[in-house]
């Protein structure tokens, strides 16, 4: 058994317990063995940054797992991932979307997806400005992909020690999001989730409103790069 791994989990389960959030196990740069120990103590969500590295583990694990993807996503790679994948975060752009509603359709699935949200002051980071989501979402061409659900929206806050700018990052989102709840409904629109929140502002974002936090290193510890 990985040292803390047990009791990292149980924390986090029962810190939930207060909020409706669910937790989603970022596996990224993790073996297999260690995932499983996670699955054994009950985790059935995990995230990968990669699809590279996804595949083989969603291949070699059990097949009751809900894999995310939450990093960012290339169009040539999303074949790869639409037999099987069960959420993507990480929807930046409507050629994206474009190639999942594609790629579902030759599954036969419709592909559960959050658009990606840019909220962050950093440059580093991908996603759609408020503006460009909404254009997205009202747009007739998203009305036509009948293999494409967007179920919410996925931000990133900026790696900064300032808790209020983290906070206010969130709020913003959660704000954006609670208005798109109320003035845009659509066959393949059905905004519940809200993906904010990791490792170390995590406590942030459940008490604004996060569905969904993705914890990695706070779970299974410090991640060993290659």
């Amino acid at each position: 058994m990985t040292i803390g791994l047990k009791e990292n989990i149980q924390k986090f389960l029962q810190e939930l317990q207060s909020f409706d959030c669910k937790l989603i196990a970022v596996s990224k740069t993790y073996p297999v063995e260690t995932i499983l120990e996670a699955y054994n103590q009950g985790i059935r969500i995990f995230g990968e940054n990669k699809v590279q590295e996804l595949l083989p583990k969603s291949e070699a694990l059990p097949k009751d797992i809900q894999w995310h993807l939450i990093g960012h996503l290339q169009t040539n790679k999303v074949k790869y991932i639409a037999p099987f994948i069960h959420l993507i975060h990480s929807v930046d752009s409507f050629k994206l979307l474009q190639e999942i509603n594609k790629q579902a359709v030759k599954n036969n699935r419709v592909i559960s997806c959050l658009l990606q949200i840019y909220i962050a002051d950093e440059e580093t980071k991908f996603g759609l400005s408020f503006e460009e989501t909404k254009s997205l979402l009202e747009s007739t061409e998203l009305e036509n992909m009948n293999n494409v659900l967007i179920k919410g929206f996925m931000g990133m806050a900026t790696n900064t020690e300032n808790e209020e700018q983290i906070r206010m990052e969130f709020k913003s989102l959660k704000s954006f999001f609670e208005q798109c709840r109320i003035e845009i409904q659509r066959k393949n629109i059905a905004l519940s989730e809200l993906s904010m929140g990791m490792s170390g502002d995590y406590r942030i974002a459940l008490e604004e409103g996060s569905t969904m936090i993705r914890v990695g290193s706070a779970i299974f510890g410090r991640r060993n790069y290659i």
